[in-house]
């Protein structure tokens, strides 16, 4: 019997005040029909851009651009594993190439009058290669050849062959 009492109160309150819940309710209808509609332009959106990112530059789909880009990370790779070794395979090869250059003129003869006569080094990166030496003379010229070892010759060296060789070592190699 309470049950019925409380009903009964509840149903008066509701038809008296029925202009007030019905104007709560259209709020709360139009407040729910706003966020659903923002909801569906967000959704449209976020649908757009997903077709568009699997679509890819080309057409192809999302999955088709990752395997072809992973497929061009690995030649790549492959590349710099290449030029990896070409670059010290070359590396090696330059170290054994003439890097140093020392040059010396000088008079030989006090009769010849000028520095005609001269000494020339060439040397690799580690000091070795050869000291060229040219004598002139009024009635003759000469000239030697003499192998250089890391900046020392087992030959005998002329202070300007000598001079020659502390040059070219004294040169740095950048790299």
């Amino acid at each position: 019997m309470n049950f019925n009492i409380d009903l009964t109160v509840l149903s008066t309150f509701i038809m008296n005040n029925i202009q007030y819940m019905l104007l709560a309710m259209t709020i709360m209808i139009l407040v729910a029909l706003i966020i659903f509609i923002s909801i569906n332009l967000k959704l449209s959106k976020m649908n757009k851009r997903y077709r568009k990112m699997m679509q890819g530059a080309e057409g192809a789909n999302l999955e088709q651009l990752l395997m072809n880009h992973i497929d061009e990370v690995r030649q790549v790779v492959d590349k710099v594993e290449y030029l990896s070794t070409e670059y010290k395979r070359i590396d090696k090869v330059s170290k054994a190439c003439i890097q140093k250059l020392g040059v010396v003129r000088f008079n030989a003869f006090e009769d010849t009058g000028s520095d005609l006569s001269f000494a020339v080094a060439l040397l690799d990166a580690n000091n070795n290669g050869v000291v060229i030496s040219s004598i002139f003379g009024r009635s003759e010229s000469r000239s030697y050849g003499k192998p250089v070892v890391a900046g020392q010759s087992s030959y005998f060296l002329t202070e300007e062959e000598k001079q020659a060789i502390a040059q070219a070592c004294e040169k740095k190699i950048t790299q």
